[in-house]
């Protein structure tokens, strides 16, 4: 391996470091505890060393905010081992995964919905990522459910997103497991629901 592919990595190592550094001060703290001497602490860099990769505060926050964005999407990435239903199956219960399901990263994502709600450039940071998220999962409901068209694909998968989301908010309070199930049982029904009853009533939902 040659010194450039190495310094590469050494460089992308601390980046990573940073960034996760950032994210876990934004899980406990907010946007008010982060600083760039704080995620230097953090991370165990020298300050010089996050001023180097990111001119300013804001310009850090993107990136973590970015880096969120890039984890969502692996929750909805195409699985070629498995076939088109069973990809979707997957990405449902996917974000119920345990690592998910933790005050960390339950805390992390209140804190990133209120800095897009307080700064017009980190909501469009936000939006432009729920629509690759909204597409990502669209685009596997149309490959398990080739008859549906497109913009009915995308609706459902806003509805589930609904849920989904709610289910990580719920889980801060301890929702218990049977809780997280029925909830993945909705967005496979509304995934799944036959092109005719795509407007489905709730009590459907819970039937078993």
């Amino acid at each position: 391996m040659g010194t450039n592919a190495v310094n590469s990595g050494e460089q992308m190592d601390r980046q990573s470091r940073i960034l996760e550094a950032a994210l876990d001060l934004l899980s406990r703290h907010g946007i008010s505890g982060v600083s760039m001497r704080a995620v230097a602490r953090e991370a165990g860099v020298a300050l010089g060393l996050v001023n180097y990769y990111y001119d300013d505060k804001t310009s850090l926050i993107r990136a973590a905010l970015r880096r969120v964005d890039e984890h969502d999407l692996l929750l909805v990435a195409p699985d070629p081992s498995s076939g088109p239903e069973e990809q979707l199956r997957k990405a449902l219960r996917r974000v119920a995964a345990a690592d998910l399901l933790t005050t960390r990263y339950l805390s992390l994502r209140l804190h990133l919905w209120a800095l897009a709600q307080a700064d017009e450039g980190y909501a469009q940071i936000n939006a432009e990522a729920f629509d690759r998220y909204l597409d990502g999962l669209a685009a596997l409901v149309s490959n398990a459910q080739p008859d549906l068209s497109w913009e009915t694909c995308r609706e459902r998968a806003a509805d589930i997103v609904v849920i989904q989301n709610g289910m990580w908010l719920t889980a801060l309070l301890g929702v218990d497991e049977a809780s997280i199930q029925r909830s993945i049982a909705r967005t496979e029904q509304i995934a799944f629901a036959p092109l005719q009853d795509h407007t489905i009533k709730d009590h459907e939902l819970y039937e078993s």
